[in-house]
C-alpha cells in the first residue's frame, strides 16, 4: 500500500518524493481495479476520504464495510466520497463503518474541505450534502469551520416515530432530541466520564423511538461556556469525537438553558467549538491528513 503522511511530513526532497507517489496513487484512482484514498481525522474522529471527482461515485455499502474493518480493511469511524457538483465546488457522501449511509459527518466534512481548500488555493469553499448546501473556510490559526445548517427541531424532521416534545424525550435521563443531518439523542449527565457510553449507547441507538436509529450524546455542563461530551455514534460505536453531535449538544444545551449559543466542547479526541449563528451551527476545530494509499486490485476483488 502507497502511504504519504499528512502533518508529519517533512519539506524539500522527501516532500516532492510524497508528493508523487501521490499524485500516482490518485491516478490509480481513476483505474477501476484499483482506489486511492485520504486517511483523515478531526480532533481523533477519523475517516477515510476518496475522491470521485472526474467518475461517477464507487462507494458501495459492502466496499464500505470492509474498509471500515480495522484488521482486515483500513478502518475509520466515517467514509467520506467526493463528487462533481454543479451547484458547489463539490459533493460530498457519507458511510458509516457498518456499510450504513450517514447523512452528515461535521469533522469529515471540515477535513475534506481543508484538502479542497488547499487543492484550489482559497481559504473558503462550498459544497453540497444531504444536509443541503453547505460554506466552510478556514481560520487564521489553520483550523477549519464549517456551516452545519440549522438545527432539526421538529420531531418529524429528526426524525422520531411520533409526535413528542423534543426538549423531554419519554425515556429514562430526559433526553432532547435534535436532527443535524444525523439523529441525535443529548442527555445532560453530573458526569460524563463517569457513564457507561458502550452499554447505554448500543441499547439507545436501536429505540423505537428513533425509526432511523439515533447518535447518543453524554453531555455535562463545565461553565455557560464550556460542555464535556462522550459520543455513540449510529453504525459506528464509541468514536472520539462526532462533529454533528457536538452541533446537536450546544444546541440542546443552549435550548435547556444551560449554556450560551457559543460554547467550547470538550470530546475525548480533543476540543471543538460551536456557534449557532443566525445562518446556521457553525462547527470549528483542528484537522489532520495522516496519509494516502491505494486499494489494492485483490482487495477489491474480493468484496
Amino acid at each position: 500500500m502507497l502511504a504519504r503522511w499528512g502533518q508529519g511530513a517533512k519539506s524539500g526532497a522527501l516532500a516532492k518524493t510524497f508528493d508523487a507517489a501521490y499524485m500516482r496513487g490518485m491516478e490509480n484512482a481513476q483505474n477501476p481495479s484499483s482506489i486511492g484514498f485520504m486517511k483523515m481525522h478531526g480532533a481523533g474522529n477519523d475517516f477515510v476520504i476518496i475522491d470521485s471527482r472526474g467518475r461517477g461515485p464507487v462507494i458501495t455499502a459492502a466496499l464500505a464495510q470492509a474498509l471500515g474493518d480495522r484488521n482486515r480493511g483500513v478502518g475509520f469511524d466515517q467514509l467520506a466520497e467526493i463528487r462533481d457538483s454543479g451547484a458547489a465546488d463539490f459533493a460530498l457522501d457519507f458511510w458509516n463503518s457498518d456499510g450504513s449511509r450517514a447523512g452528515a459527518c461535521g469533522n469529515a466534512t471540515r477535513c475534506v474541505c481543508d484538502f479542497m481548500m488547499k487543492g484550489l488555493g482559497r481559504d473558503a469553499v462550498t459544497l453540497v450534502t444531504a444536509r443541503g448546501a453547505l460554506r466552510a473556510v478556514r481560520l487564521a490559526d489553520g483550523r477549519v469551520s464549517v456551516n452545519m445548517g440549522q438545527p432539526q427541531r421538529d420531531w418529524a424532521e429528526v426524525p422520531l416515530s411520533h409526535a413528542v416534545d423534543v426538549l423531554h424525550l419519554p425515556l429514562a435521563g430526559d433526553p432532547v432530541a435534535i436532527g443535524m443531518g444525523n439523529p441525535h439523542c443529548v442527555f445532560f449527565v453530573p458526569d460524563a466520564e463517569a457513564v457507561d457510553v458502550a452499554g447505554l449507547g448500543a441499547v439507545l441507538e436501536h429505540d423505537p423511538l428513533y425509526p432511523q436509529r439515533t447518535n447518543v450524546e453524554f453531555a455535562s455542563v463545565v461553565a455557560p461556556d464550556h460542555l464535556r461530551m462522550r459520543v455513540w455514534e449510529r453504525g459506528a460505536g464509541i468514536t472520539l469525537a462526532c462533529g454533528s453531535g457536538t452541533c446537536a449538544t450546544v444546541v440542546a444545551a443552549h435550548l435547556r438553558g444551560l449554556t450560551g449559543r457559543r460554547v467550547v466542547v470538550n470530546v475525548d479526541g480533543g476540543v471543538l467549538e460551536v456557534d449557532w449563528r443566525d445562518d446556521g451551527v457553525w462547527l470549528t476545530g483542528p484537522v489532520a491528513h495522516v496519509f494516502d494509499g491505494v486499494l489494492t486490485p485483490a482487495f477489491l476483488a474480493a468484496l
